[in-house]
């Protein structure tokens, strides 16, 4: 669309976008044309319904997968038996074809062509039509082996979402454990379903779903439950009130484009107006209420957070804490309750302190200061020491899990080739004590850690546990892929769930709720959708090269199946050679490279191990069949 003429869109019901999904069944009696937040004005003019739409034959994209597999994605009425392969100058046979088209995306179509012949390295050229043609130079390969006796358990709950959207939504991407959490759930009413805001938008109350209803159906779809219980002082009182109203703070920078009244309760210097009466918009809370509450509950949720990143309260809620949170009132607030939460629910499982970011898990928002105070010890060490002197005194244990919220810290906005590429190899963070982190992190260094410019993660989170507090799970409550609508964020999701089930995570939430036909909802298809399931043993896997930052494969076990999860990072198809992958009949599928973001999926012969193509910028997953 440009500013100097009129352009025509021609919008298909059948094939929507982005993700070419059909128009679902249903009273439709309006279209809404949004102009997003880019300042322009847009005219529209002379609206039309047609009766049908010419879809022009197309081969769109052809590419090799695996070992002898051309796959070819189409538009309209083709004639497939022109497609024609030649391997270096050699024609090869096609000896079997299978079209396919997503079920949530019936518009779109491929077709599987198995050669008579497994690549090998060298040309391939792909032509179709009359003068359509597709070409690669297949790469020399790679070495690696997988050793299917060597394995150690993949929890189930790594494959988790917060507020998945359907009992169909979990049952499709089989989603395993669902969160009710967020900055808003801090202020949640349980007697009237309330809730506020805080920072994320102009601190106003609003109605809400109803957490037992909420922990109802989605137990009903077959998923685990993890609900926030509020801990601070104060909860919403109804759903339409609001903390800076303008007619008494009229000096704010910005209101709400959709309540003129209601401020963001900042001055144009940057700092807070006076911090408001909690009455306006609160109702007292504490642990009595909130053991009445979940005693109350008809459905029972598996695991308890004990609230949303309070560490930040005195930003994300300023409006009702004001006052920086230090060490000592999370511990207590912590402390205070689970105990209610375990007093009113003996058999919950108990998740905190959800802390929002790296730098929060050294240090609180009173800054340094804080950790002199308590021995000179870093947050998350002090926590977790606490967590077990409260154990010993108690004589049961209150924490379940060390439970925080990691976001990668590189800056890949600008999302060009060389963002995409720090994108994709910044998931090194996750376990590899190597990788100086390509952000801040690396360089300012406020924390009394070991190896502190590599982030770490998963190995330091769990020496710190052994060495703190035995017995202790590590979950991650929150994360995300930086790049939800790009396909190198789904890359990123398929990589991290990986790394989670090889490197032993209880528990992991993603952040918040992946579009099912996007990128990262493919990646939670790819490892666990519609009923088939990546293994539920981990099994070791070497590289013969450290190729980390281009391609991540990961492998699972599971009565007797072996399962693969390629993730070619790269901008070109790599080739490998994997030792000890049994040959035989295969269920596949993929999402990615030159095909796009759609559920693919076929089944194929393994005849050789020797020569699997892998596409650029492609995640596959095969399991015996």
């Amino acid at each position: 669309v440009t500013s100097t003429k009129f352009t025509t869109v021609v919008i298909d019901f059948k094939a929507l976008p982005p993700s070419g999904a059909s128009l679902p069944s249903g009273a439709w009696d309006r279209l809404s044309f949004q102009a997003l937040a880019n300042g322009a004005t847009y005219h529209l003019d002379n609206i039309k319904f047609l009766t049908s739409i010419t879809v022009q034959p197309l081969f769109l994209s052809a590419e090799p997968i695996g070992n002898d597999l051309i796959a070819v994605t189409t538009q309209g009425n083709v004639d497939l038996s022109s497609v024609k392969v030649k391997l270096n100058n050699a024609t090869v046979a096609i000896s079997n074809a299978t079209t396919y088209s997503p079920i949530d995306t019936p518009s779109k179509t491929i077709t599987y062509f198995t050669l008579a012949k497994s690549f090998s390295a060298g040309s391939l050229v792909i032509t179709a039509g009359t003068n359509t043609s597709f070409t690669y130079t297949l790469p020399a390969v790679r070495y690696g082996t997988i050793n299917v006796p060597n394995t150690k358990p993949i929890s189930p709950y790594i494959y988790g979402v917060n507020w998945p959207t359907s009992a169909s939504y979990i049952q499709h991407l089989g989603v395993t454990i669902s969160r009710w959490g967020g900055n808003a759930v801090t202020a949640y009413n349980p007697f009237g379903d309330f809730t506020n805001a805080g920072n994320d938008w102009y601190f106003e109350n609003r109605k809400s779903d109803g957490a037992d209803d909420w922990l109802g159906w989605v137990a009903g779809a077959g998923s685990k439950t993890v609900m926030t219980v509020p801990a601070l002082d104060w909860v919403s009182k109804d759903s339409t009130s609001y903390s800076y109203p303008k007619s008494i703070y009229p000096d704010q920078v910005k209101f709400d484009p959709y309540n003129a009244d209601a401020g963001n309760g900042l001055l144009a210097n940057g700092s807070w107006v006076s911090p408001p009466d909690p009455t306006r918009v609160y109702t007292p809370w504490n642990t009595t209420l909130a053991k009445k509450w979940l005693s109350g509950l008809v459905h029972k949720p598996d695991i308890v957070n004990i609230d949303n990143e309070i560490e930040i309260a005195s930003s994300t809620h300023q409006d009702m804490h004001p006052v920086p949170i230090n060490y000592d009132e999370e511990l207590s607030r912590v402390v205070n309750f689970a105990i209610a939460a375990k007093e009113a629910l003996p058999n919950v499982k108990v998740a905190a302190p959800s802390t929002c970011s790296w730098w929060f898990y050294w240090t609180s928002v009173v800054g340094w200061s804080d950790n002199t105070a308590h021995s000179n010890m870093d947050f998350l060490p002090w926590f977790l020491q606490q967590m077990k002197a409260k154990e010993t005194a108690l004589g049961k244990r209150l924490l379940d899990y060390l439970d925080i919220h990691y976001y990668f810290q590189p800056d890949t906005s600008a999302n060009d080739a060389a963002a995409k590429a720090l994108r994709l190899r910044m998931t090194r963070s996750l376990w590899d004590p190597g990788y100086v982190d390509e952000s801040w992190v690396s360089e300012n260094l406020q924390n009394h850690q070991p190896n502190n410019k590599a982030v770490w993660l998963i190995p330091r989170m769990q020496q710190l546990i052994a060495q703190y507090y035995p017995g202790t799970k590590l979950s991650i409550g929150e994360w995300a892929s930086s790049a939800d609508g790009d396909v190198t964020g789904g890359l990123v999701t398929a990589d991290t769930l990986g790394i989670f089930g090889r490197y032993g995570v209880d528990g992991a939430t993603y952040w918040a709720t992946p579009d099912e036909k996007g990128p990262v909802g493919l990646a939670y298809w790819l490892y666990r959708g519609y009923g088939t399931y990546f293994g539920s043993k981990s099994v070791q896997v070497n590289m013969a090269d450290n190729i980390e930052n281009i391609f991540g494969l990961y492998a699972g076990v599971e009565d007797g199946k072996v399962s693969l999860v390629f993730i070619n990072k790269n901008t070109s198809p790599l080739a490998f050679y994997i030792s000890n992958v049994p040959t035989g009949k295969y269920f596949v599928r993929h999402f990615g490279g030159a095909a796009g973001n759609a559920k693919w999926q076929t089944t194929t012969v393994l005849k050789a191990n020797t020569y699997t193509v892998i596409p650029a910028y492609t995640a596959i997953f095969m399991k015996q069949v």
